[in-house]
C-alpha cells in the first residue's frame, strides 16, 4: 500500500524503544492511538500491501502524520495508552475509551421481577464494574430460568425451567441469599459453576444438546464475572515491587499497591541498599486511608493493565513484598 504523506524514512525515523504512537488525519486529529514494545517495528506494520485486519484498510488511508512517545518500560506505554484513549477517544480505537459504560450488578430487593440487575452506579449489594454490558445483561435475563438456587452442603442445587418461575417472597429472600454468598465469594461462584458443568455433562450424554449449549454460555458469564470480581485477588492483597530492565541498561523500580503505582524511580543497578530505601520512600507516598479510586471504573483498565503485565512478567522481575 502505497502512501505519500508516511514515507519509508519517515518510518525509519521512529525509534525501535518502548512507547505509544498517535495516528493523525488531515486536520491534525487523533485517529487511532496505539502501543508497543518496539515502536518502529508495530507502526510499519500497517503500512503494508496487504494489511491483516479490515479496520487497518480503512484506516491508513486516512492517516497523515505519525506521532510518537517513548517510555522506559512496557507498562508505562501500556498505561500511558490508556490514559490517552480515555482523553482523545479516537475514532478507530475500540476498548477503554468508554468506561462511563461499565456498569454493576445488583441483588435486588423482592420484587418479584428480577433478582439481579444492571447499575450504571455503586449502590448496596452491587458487584463490579464489569466492561461487557450487552453479554451480561443478556445473561442475567436467562439466569432467571434457573431459580431459585438453593445450597446444600458443599454444592448448590437448581433445575432449568423453560419459563421463569414467579418466586414468591420468602422464596425470593432465599434466593437473594445465595445470590449474595455466591458474588462474595470466588469458591461458592467455582462450586456453581460445578454444578454447571455436571449438567452439561448430563444433558450432552442424554443428546439434549440444545440444553448443553444454555448451560455452556451460563459456565462462561459465570467465568467472566468470577474473573472481574476475583481476577487479580492474590496479586492485590500484596504490596509488590517490580524490578524492570530498560533499553539502555538501567532498570526501573515500581511500587504497587491495590492495583496502583504508588513509586516509581531508575537506577543503575538495584543494590540491597537502594531497594531498602525506594521501599521506604514509597510506603511514605502510601496515602493514610486506602479507599476505592475516585473513579473506579476508569480505573479498573488501569488495574487490569497493571495486573497482566505483572502475570507476563519473569520471577525475577516480581517481588511481593510482607505485609
Amino acid at each position: 500500500m502505497d502512501h505519500k504523506y508516511i514515507t519509508s524514512d519517515k518510518l525509519k525515523q521512529i525509534p525501535k524503544l518502548p512507547g505509544i504512537y498517535k495516528m493523525l488525519d488531515s486536520r491534525g486529529v487523533i485517529i487511532y492511538i496505539g502501543k508497543s514494545k518496539c515502536l518502529q517495528k508495530r507502526v510499519q506494520s500497517y503500512f503494508v500491501k496487504t494489511p491483516k485486519w479490515d479496520k487497518v484498510t480503512r484506516m491508513v488511508p486516512m492517516v497523515k502524520d505519525i506521532e510518537y512517545v517513548v517510555t522506559d518500560t512496557h507498562l508505562e506505554a501500556r498505561l500511558l495508552e490508556c490514559s490517552l484513549i480515555k482523553e482523545y477517544k479516537p475514532r478507530f480505537n475500540a476498548q477503554m475509551k468508554n468506561d462511563l459504560n461499565y456498569f454493576f450488578i445488583k441483588v435486588e430487593d423482592y420484587n418479584k421481577y428480577n433478582s439481579l440487575s444492571v447499575m450504571e452506579e455503586r449502590t448496596d449489594h452491587c458487584y463490579g464494574p464489569f466492561r461487557s454490558k450487552f453479554t451480561i445483561s443478556e445473561f442475567l435475563v436467562k439466569l432467571k430460568n434457573i431459580y431459585p438456587i438453593t445450597r446444600n452442603g458443599d454444592q448448590y442445587e437448581f433445575e432449568y425451567h423453560i419459563f421463569p418461575i414467579a418466586m414468591e417472597k420468602d422464596l425470593f429472600n432465599q434466593n437473594k441469599a445465595v445470590l449474595l454468598e455466591l458474588l462474595a465469594s470466588e469458591n461458592n461462584l467455582l462450586l456453581l459453576v460445578n454444578t454447571l458443568q455436571s449438567k452439561l455433562v448430563e444433558a450432552v450424554d442424554s443428546y439434549r444438546f440444545e440444553m448443553a449449549s444454555i448451560y455452556r454460555d451460563m459456565i462462561s458469564c459465570f467465568k467472566i464475572i468470577k474473573n472481574g470480581l476475583n481476577g487479580y485477588k492474590s496479586l492485590s492483597s500484596r504490596s509488590i515491587l517490580l524490578k524492570l530492565p530498560m533499553d539502555n541498561g538501567c532498570y526501573k523500580l515500581f511500587y504497587i499497591l491495590n492495583g496502583s503505582i504508588i513509586h516509581s524511580m531508575t537506577t543503575d543497578n538495584v543494590t540491597k541498599d537502594i531497594r531498602k530505601e525506594f521501599i521506604k520512600t514509597s510506603k511514605l507516598l502510601i496515602p493514610s486511608v486506602q479507599s476505592i479510586q475516585e473513579n473506579e471504573k476508569e480505573w479498573i483498565d488501569y488495574r487490569d493493565i497493571i495486573y497482566s503485565e505483572i502475570s507476563d512478567l519473569p520471577e525475577e522481575s516480581v517481588e511481593l513484598l510482607k505485609l
